[in-house]
């Protein structure tokens, strides 16, 4: 059965007038405060600062913990990062969880809530223009139980904008500076930190790498990554989505997987969930495989069936041995965790080390079958 095409929805006059008025007063007024009233050092600092905690906030609390619940918090640390989130003034944890799980739900379609199909402007800013959809909390139910989230859903204007009111005034104080903490710590601030924000659903979806999945718009973009606080490893994070990382390399800037990593150290968050290398690598053999298969069926290569089932056979062969590794380190990891008699976590060690090797083998075999598909010279035409 065919599903009936969404209804376009009414304009939202009080977001459209809020957003189009504090850029325009921006855009007026801050080149006149920079000239005759420039700020000092210390105030640019704080700005900064507080950029980067209220995306840290965001990506910590609204995306990866209410969206994705990608580790479990206590309290405190859960309350921090919400009141940190709740000044970068992007709605409140459970509106804006609800139309990120739609989003993932329903990716690049009519039902994605800031689909880039409808174009980058749209995905960027331009959705909010239009009147948000009711919270169907069959969807959040885990958000609509929680207290913490519900007293901020139902407070949400007051809080938001009485907690930059507060914090403009304890930091114009501080600077001596009430003018300049308003006009930079706030809306300049606010201003930086919702396009760059708003990247994530546009230029994400637009400019990038797509290593680990092609069957959504999402990529990988390093630049945005470290503009983001980690948010930019997008494609992986369509495809890992409940990884509380999205850089998953070590070497991959995300203090957002940094700060949740050092919470977890404090005992304040735990069962942080991550997608192992081997289910990782499962990944990017079928997408090689894919690219491989789609090398072989616009040319009219003479050993095509041959290499078609070497293909298939070699591919299913790692796989089976990835499979395989991924449940041996979850067996290592419960008897780490269930603190086992070191003769048993040797034994799965020694195990996981054979494997590999075999693996690794396998991969060697597999990279010398994408040279010979990718490089070989097509047959001659008759």
């Amino acid at each position: 059965m065919q599903s009936s095409p969404v209804q376009p929805r009414e304009f939202n006059w009080p977001v459209a007038l809020f957003i189009v008025g504090y850029h325009a007063a921006l855009l007026l007024g801050l080149p006149f405060y920079l000239v005759l009233s420039p700020p000092s050092a210390g105030l640019v600092v704080t700005s900064v600062l507080l950029l980067f905690l209220t995306e840290i906030g965001i990506g910590a609390s609204y995306h990866r913990f209410y969206a994705h619940r990608s580790y479990t918090a206590a309290r405190p640390a859960e309350a921090g990062l919400l009141a940190l989130a709740t000044l970068a003034i992007q709605g409140s944890a459970l509106q804006w969880s609800f139309e990120h799980r739609l989003h993932h739900s329903h990716v690049d379609t009519d039902e994605d809530p800031y689909s880039i199909k409808k174009g980058f402007w749209y995905a960027h800013m331009l959705w909010m223009f239009e009147k948000g959809r009711p919270v169907d909390l069959s969807r959040v139910p885990d958000l609509a139980a929680n207290p913490l989230v519900m007293f901020q859903h139902r407070y949400y204007g007051l809080l938001c904008f009485g907690g930059n009111a507060a914090l403009c005034l304890l930091l114009g104080w501080l600077h001596a500076d009430l003018l300049g903490a308003f006009v930079l710590a706030w809306w300049t601030r606010l201003l930086v930190s919702h396009h760059l924000t708003w990247f994530v659903n546009s230029l994400a979806h637009t400019w990038g790498e797509q290593t680990y999945s092609r069957e959504q718009s999402a990529v990988d973009n390093y630049i945005l990554a470290f503009l983001t606080v980690g948010e930019g490893y997008h494609n992986y994070h369509h495809t890992f989505a409940a990884d509380y990382r999205n850089g998953h390399r070590w070497y991959h800037f995300d203090p957002t997987k940094w700060t949740i990593w050092a919470l977890s150290k404090l005992g304040q968050t735990w069962d942080l969930r991550r997608y192992s290398r081997y289910k990782v690598r499962r990944r990017l053999l079928q997408e090689d495989k894919k690219l491989l298969l789609e090398a072989l069926a616009h040319r009219a290569h003479r050993r095509k069936a041959s290499l078609e089932r070497r293909i298939h056979r070699v591919a299913g062969r790692a796989q089976e041995k990835l499979a395989r590794l991924t449940a041996f380190a979850d067996e290592l990891n419960q008897l780490r965790q269930a603190r086992a008699a070191r003769g048993e976590v040797r034994a799965a060690r020694r195990q996981l080390r054979v494997l590999e090797g075999k693996l690794r083998r396998d991969f060697r075999v597999w990279t010398r079958l994408c040279s010979l598909v990718l490089t070989a010279a097509p047959a001659a035409a008759a």
